[in-house]
């Protein structure tokens, strides 16, 4: 967790429990084969926002849910989305991730995709430690669906015509489905009653979509110090995000075919223009209130959750998705 996140309040709330699941982390890590260790332990000891254990232990605690098995899913969960982090960046080539050189640039693609390939299956031996088959039920189904959207991305990089369906298709797979997944098995471990299980499932995909709506937007107005990663990157890769979509389908003809000609050539050298492009054509304040209806969206699924103070803490988690600037 990074300096800046431990000021949240929605962090201090569950202190305790947060060191838990960092200690179960550090355990799970164990391997007889060295370089798994000095991988793993790199791209974890890299912090982030551990949004996704962070929701395993809100939503729990909001259902009434305590105790060590709640802090083995937040851990499996976090497993389960550093191994696509460390499978993203070979995919996508990258080199700098949470503002260091990413596992694949200093180990290489081959040790990094094995690794990832480690931690998959070690959040499933951690999952089988809850003994739980409607927990099992989510999480497997959960990492069907990413794997699906990381394909569909994959299969949509430099290709122009991709519509904002499609957009919304790859990212509720690759990215809001893990945070569906945490909030759900949450509520699913916690034994709550169906409605409550529901609505902890839909606050999950909403708040997933929102945070991934920032972060295109962050592609294009973002700084790279409070990032941690590039600007432009997603441009660069060819990968067609709301803000280009947009841009593309309310610019002028030379403004959409400036977009179309660096999105098939996967090309950066026109960030500048693009970046100029999407702001004139209103697609950051689109995407940009798209987010914010998502997160509104979020927070009234939450009326269904008995108050708390994690339920408040998850009201003030969904601001600060959209509000991020890193």
């Amino acid at each position: 967790m990074t300096a800046q996140s431990k000021n949240h309040s929605f962090y201090q709330v569950i202190t305790d429990d947060f060191s838990r699941v960092n200690e179960i982390i550090r355990r799970q890590l164990v391997s007889n084969v060295p370089l798994v260790e000095q991988i793993a332990e790199y791209i974890i000891s890299a912090g982030g926002k551990r949004l996704r254990p962070l929701l395993v232990l809100l939503a729990g605690n909001a259902v009434g849910k305590k105790g060590d098995d709640l802090c083995l899913l937040a851990g499996l969960i976090e497993f389960i989305h550093t191994s696509t982090l460390l499978h993203d960046d070979v995919v996508d080539a990258s080199g700098l991730r949470r503002g260091r050189s990413t596992a694949n640039a200093i180990w290489g693609n081959a040790p990094s995709v094995l690794v990832g390939d480690f931690l998959y299956t070690r959040a499933f031996e951690m999952m089988v430690k809850l003994d739980s088959m409607p927990i099992m039920q989510v999480i497997s189904h959960a990492t069907r669906i990413i794997a699906e959207g990381e394909v569909l991305q994959l299969s949509r990089v430099r290709d122009a015509s991709t519509t904002e369906e499609i957009y919304m298709e790859v990212i509720r797979g690759k990215t809001a489905m893990l945070f569906e997944a945490a909030t759900h098995s949450a509520a699913v471990l916690g034994g709550a009653p169906e409605e409550q299980c529901e609505a902890l499932r839909c606050f999950g995909d909403a708040l997933g979509v929102a945070f991934q709506l920032v972060d295109d937007l962050l592609d294009y107005q973002g700084d790279i110090s409070e990032l941690g990663k590039n600007v432009g990157d997603d441009l660069a890769e060819g990968k067609p995000t709301l803000p280009l979509i947009y841009a593309m389908a309310n610019g002028t003809e030379e403004q959409s075919a400036i977009i179309r000609k660096a999105i098939q050539r996967g090309e950066g050298e026109e960030f500048q223009l693009i970046s100029e492009i999407v702001k004139e054509t209103g697609a950051l304040d689109y995407t940009a209130k798209l987010a914010k209806d998502y997160a509104e969206r979020a927070i009234r699924f939450l009326d269904q959750i008995p108050d708390s103070i994690y339920k408040v803490a998850m009201v003030d988690l969904t601001k600060f998705a959209v509000e991020r600037v890193y």
